[in-house]
């Protein structure tokens, strides 16, 4: 029972550390060339990622969620909480899919096969939430019209006229970049940085644990 309520208690210091991490970088971020303005880069998800492929998906949706409360605590919303409320959704999009496949079937390839898939799925994701609800919600909140929007957009890149050349050239491709970028980096790091998230030194940590970040 002493065991069970450490690892729980690890849990939530791994998850609050991780947390922290990614509010930082949501503030490290910057715009793609091309990309729509209002879509910026950064590496989230990758860290994301790793916490969950150490703990679970339950503690990636905490991981994002401390992650979005420490950015309306320290500087509040911009957007009427529709950035927060996109930046959930695409998180869980393309986090959680990679992170339950990996956690059934704890394997190098099932991971790579994961992330290929969330970074599809978010993008996906990512048209519909756009297109259909948070910019559309903002527009109005903010009295303007999707034409405004679009022509926003045309200026950073002129092949976007409508809401469906939005999706083929703005939001789908900034997605797969984005999710492809943050998925790499997690393969590469991941086995360097397991043992640590379970409570093992470099040196000192049992044979399943190596045998996990290597797979």
């Amino acid at each position: 029972m002493k065991t069970k309520k450490r690892f729980k208690t690890r849990d939530l210091t791994v998850i609050a550390m991780l947390g922290a991490i990614c509010c930082v970088l949501m503030h490290i971020d910057f715009p793609l060339p091309f990309m729509p303005p209002f879509m910026n880069f950064d590496l989230c998800g990758l860290v994301e990622l790793i916490g969950g492929f150490a703990m679970g998906p339950l503690q990636a949706f905490a991981i994002i969620m401390v992650k979005i409360l420490l950015k309306l605590a320290t500087e509040g919303t911009t957007s009427a909480f529709t950035g927060e409320l996109q930046n959930v959704l695409l998180s869980c999009a393309y986090v959680l899919p990679p992170v339950i496949l990996y956690h059934r079937n704890k394997t190098k390839r099932t991971a790579m096969v994961g992330m290929a898939a969330g970074t599809v799925f978010c993008s996906i994701v990512a048209v519909f939430t756009n297109l259909f609800i948070i910019i559309p919600f903002y527009m109005t909140l903010m009295g303007q019209e999707m034409g405004y929007f679009i022509q926003m957009c045309a200026e950073a890149n002129p092949m976007v006229q409508n809401a469906a050349t939005l999706a083929i050239f703005g939001i789908i491709p900034f997605n797969l970049i984005k999710c492809s970028i943050n998925s790499l980096g997690a393969m590469v790091l991941y086995k360097r940085l397991s043992p640590i998230l379970h409570g093992y030194g470099y040196t000192t940590y049992p044979a399943a644990v190596v045998k996990e970040a290597d797979a």
